[in-house]
């Protein structure tokens, strides 16, 4: 009877968290929803979506330039971050000597508690002056945001394709040893597609990493509201845009910046129902 009882009240414990997750989730969808829809009554969506220029105080409103440069930025981060990343899983699972892992795994997990802030006076102190001198330009730029957020992207990536390779049996492993592969060619031939699901969800939390990063962009992006001219040239992306400006906004201004909000938040949406397709082909 009592252990019926604790069961029972696990059970209910662990479906009040799952609850609260979900309601956290449709208050966040509530409130983005009621205050960022009206804004599209006042201005044309598709003149927010598309137009060029952002002057709020001449009741200009568009934000193509933000939707490029978080576009840019974070494409650029997955490009340079994700394949270093998954390497990296890949040796820390099938290559990694135990007593170098010890130190490994614990770097790696450090990394992903670092605060943003931290990252940015980094790329401020390091990565600006490094790109100025190395490709030109002032240092504050696209490549600079790239690169640093390619590297907070790192931990995210490492860890859930570590999982991910981790949970593939042995056997795929061995096997294709037994045949007579050698070990690289076993990892990249039987292991890793056996994990594509895992990597792919670790590629896509690093994005959403990467899409909602704010203080270290801020910091060494530029922050141009304008269209990207170059990699070299400096770049706004949507939340530096309701971070900056949300302070003293008001009235239409302040509503299109919700409104911006509620873009970023349909575009993750997206990004995860990608996801959701493209597992369900790679289990079908």
């Amino acid at each position: 009877m009592g252990k019926q009882f604790k069961e029972k009240a696990m059970r209910c414990v662990f479906c009040a968290a799952a609850c609260a997750c979900i309601i956290a989730v449709l208050l966040i969808c509530l409130f983005l929803f009621a205050n960022g829809l009206p804004f599209f009554g006042k201005v044309d969506a598709l003149s927010f979506l598309t137009g060029e220029k952002w002057k709020p105080t001449n009741g200009v409103f568009g934000i193509l330039p933000m939707i490029l440069g978080s576009l840019y930025v974070t494409g650029g981060a997955l490009v340079l971050g994700a394949p270093l990343a998954i390497l990296t899983a890949v040796y820390m699972v099938r290559f990694c000597p135990k007593r170098l892992y010890r130190v490994l795994k614990p770097c790696v997990a450090l990394l992903a508690g670092i605060p943003s802030v931290v990252y940015g006076f980094f790329g401020l102190s390091a990565l600006v002056p490094f790109v100025k001198e190395t490709f030109g330009g002032n240092g504050n730029s696209m490549l600079t945001a790239c690169i640093l957020l390619a590297m907070m992207i790192l931990p995210t990536i490492i860890q859930v394709a570590e999982s991910a390779i981790r949970s593939v049996p042995e056997s795929y492993y061995e096997g294709s040893l037994a045949l007579g592969a050698t070990r690289e060619s076993s990892v990249f031939r039987a292991v890793l597609p056996a994990s594509r699901s895992g990597i792919l969800a670790a590629i896509i939390l690093g994005v959403g990493r990467a899409v909602g990063e704010t203080m270290a962009v801020m910091m060494v992006a530029g922050n141009q509201a304008r269209m990207p001219a170059g990699i070299l040239k400096g770049v706004r992306t949507m939340t530096v845009n309701i971070v900056m400006e949300m302070g003293y906004a008001a009235d239409l201004h302040r509503e299109a910046l919700i409104a911006t909000g509620v873009v970023l938040f349909v575009f993750i949406l997206l990004i995860n129902a990608l996801f959701s397709v493209l597992n369900r082909r790679q289990t079908q």
